[in-house]
């Protein structure tokens, strides 16, 4: 059996700025389970990736250990990859981001990768605001070894096995705006409308931005009774209002009511435009995110778009003030600038 894609592609399909066709970002055919929530993510990736006209192999993936972690061979089959140890994709991501700055970092976990065995990892890729962005395949089983309840599972919800979960869920939005993230967002694998744009703005935001993607595992937690399903989410979901993304070579043009719309320059002039943003949170606000966060969370709803965005981020090498040249360039020269050097420093320290 094969898993590569078919060379064969459409004459005239749409390219992008880099003369790129969409199947220039794509990967090997998806083993997954046949509806799987994570292979609409991926799709998702490939299409923000094409529409902002990326480099693929300007692009480094990483991911852990999970059904989440074997998504990153089904999309950017160009880019430079790295398939860590369980829960530790943080710390090879910020070891790589340290070496080379100059490559994006789109780092893929899942709900037991990132809020179970990596939950320290995660932590402090958080409180670093390492410039990444950090996606979530969370359908609150553990799909590979049979559908045991992860730990964002809700309290109360049933997987296919029937129990109800009898512990606490782990929120990582919240958790995130708790360590100071400077972009929080959820949506919903079935919502690429939504979707998209989000990936889009993450990509451009100057250091850490997580989405949490609810993702229903249509084997183990996509029944009735499970908050993870299809028919939950679409049920009681509700968007913080419409997200659409501007590149900063387009003419920007929106179609909005008075008094609805906020519009958002990225550090690279790309331009967000949030529609009807919800009276009860201010996505600027992170004391306003953690409200509504927890207010939906009460009703038993599903807050998703973008629930909070520092305009004003500054990520882990403005703070450590590390060298403009990317780590991996600088020669021996300039690592030991020799005896003359060392003696100034010391001479500066007394």
């Amino acid at each position: 059996m094969s898993y590569q894609i078919p060379k064969f592609r459409h004459p005239d399909l749409p390219v992008n700025e880099l003369g790129y066709t969409k199947a220039d970002y794509e990967g090997s055919i998806s083993t997954l389970c046949a509806g799987c929530g994570h292979d609409s993510i991926s799709g998702a990736i490939v299409r923000a990736c094409h529409e902002l006209s990326l480099e693929p192999h300007k692009i480094a993936k990483m991911s852990g250990i999970g059904c989440s972690s074997k998504s990153p061979a089904y999309f950017l089959g160009n880019s430079h990859g790295f398939n860590s140890v369980h829960g530790r994709m943080p710390s090879v991501v910020t070891g790589a981001a340290m070496a080379n700055r100059d490559l994006m970092y789109l780092g893929i976990s899942g709900d037991g990768d990132t809020a179970a065995i990596g939950m320290g990892q995660f932590a402090h890729v958080v409180r670093r605001s390492l410039n990444m962005v950090y996606i979530v395949m969370n359908n609150g089983v553990y799909g590979l070894t049979k559908g045991q309840d992860s730990a964002t599972a809700d309290k109360g919800s049933a997987s296919k096995k029937g129990d109800p979960n009898l512990f606490n869920s782990i929120d990582l939005c919240s958790m995130a705006l708790q360590l100071g993230a400077t972009f929080v967002a959820r949506s919903f694998s079935g919502d690429k409308a939504q979707l998209v744009p989000l990936i889009k703005a993450a990509m451009t935001h100057r250091g850490f931005a997580l989405i949490d993607v609810v993702s229903p595992c249509v084997t183990f937690n996509n029944n009735p009774g499970s908050t993870k399903s299809y028919e939950y989410v679409r049920e009681h979901a509700e968007a913080t209002g419409s997200i659409d993304f501007v590149p900063i070579m387009q003419e920007i043009t929106t179609s909005y009511h008075a008094g609805t719309t906020q519009e958002v320059t990225m550090h690279d002039g790309s331009v967000i435009c949030l529609h009807k943003v919800s009276e009860s949170l201010d996505p600027f606000d992170r004391r306003s995110a953690m409200v509504a966060l927890e207010d939906h969370r009460s009703d038993g709803s599903i807050l998703t778009g973008l629930i909070y965005m520092d305009k004003n981020a500054h990520d882990l090498h403005e703070m450590l003030e590390t060298s403009q040249r990317p780590l991996n360039e600088l020669e021996e020269a300039d690592l030991c600038p020799g005896n003359r050097m060392l003696v100034n420093i010391n001479a500066s320290l007394r």
